[in-house]
């Protein structure tokens, strides 16, 4: 037997998935990366209804347990939940974010993932060690200190924390809370040119697990990153984290000639 197809009720009609049961693939891997897939693109939205494991396997003329195991691996992502009385539904996809220098608001609205912010703080503080060798500043000097969770679709993605050079610009909380970091910067007549940034991973302390609704020590990406100005002047120095089941970093590599 070859390929079987069913279909599913998605935001722009039906969608389909088919097996192939003479591929190498494992058919709940299949299945898996067909669901991701629809929901990454925007076919299956958050809140759409998959039906049954019972119904999807009868479909797709699969195993319990192989449809089982497809589905589990989705909710391990966090692209699906389990609701008692309701069914396996889709909760949102994970946040893609290319390596380049733009901002997480503008990604996230880009990808239609309806971004907000809540500011946790916006004040000036002394500049210790790190920050003033990111901002070329004394050690001590008075710098802006902002630090805000970004959410997307009413989920936490990510706590950023921001230091930006005194008198850069005026940043008030309310516009803090409405758009981008780099949006305000533009705004204000700064030209953003470079950045160096580093990327990693660890696992989530207690605090940061109770603000992203994460368990303790779930993994976290890291990102630190230095921005500069079109005349070589360091005007951001970032620290943030994400939730790795809600964000992913993509890179494209290129070969040396």
């Amino acid at each position: 037997m070859g390929k079987r197809e069913t279909h599913t009720a998605g935001a722009r009609g039906p969608v389909q998935f088919s097996v192939d049961r003479n591929s190498p693939v494992p058919l709940y891997f299949q299945l898996a990366q067909q669901l991701e897939a629809a929901i990454e693109n925007g076919r299956l939205a958050p809140g759409s209804l998959l039906g049954n494991e019972i119904e999807l396997a009868g479909r797709l003329g699969l195993s319990r347990p192989t449809v089982r195991q497809a589905i589990q691996s989705l909710v391990d992502k966090g692209l699906l939940v389990r609701r008692r009385g309701i069914g396996t539904q889709v909760v949102h996809s994970q946040v893609r974010r290319p390596l380049e220098l733009s901002s997480l608001y503008d990604d996230l609205e880009a990808a239609g993932q309806k971004p907000a912010t809540r500011v946790l703080l916006n004040t000036t503080t002394a500049a210790d060690a790190e920050v003033a060798a990111a901002l070329g500043v004394a050690e001590g000097d008075e710098v802006v200190l902002v630090e805000r969770l970004r959410l997307a679709h009413g989920e936490p993605v990510a706590h950023l924390r921001n230091h930006l050079p005194a008198g850069l610009l005026e940043l008030r909380t309310a516009a803090l809370e409405e758009t981008g970091l780099y949006r305000l910067m533009r705004a204000a007549g700064i030209t953003l040119h470079s950045a160096r940034q580093t990327v990693g991973a660890r696992g989530a302390t207690a605090e940061e697990a109770a603000r992203l609704d994460e368990t303790e020590g779930a993994p976290l990406l890291t990102m630190q990153r230095t921005t500069y100005d079109d005349t070589g002047r360091a005007v951001e120095f970032g620290a943030h984290v994400y939730r790795a089941s809600r964000y992913a970093f993509e890179f494209q590599l290129l070969v040396r000639p």
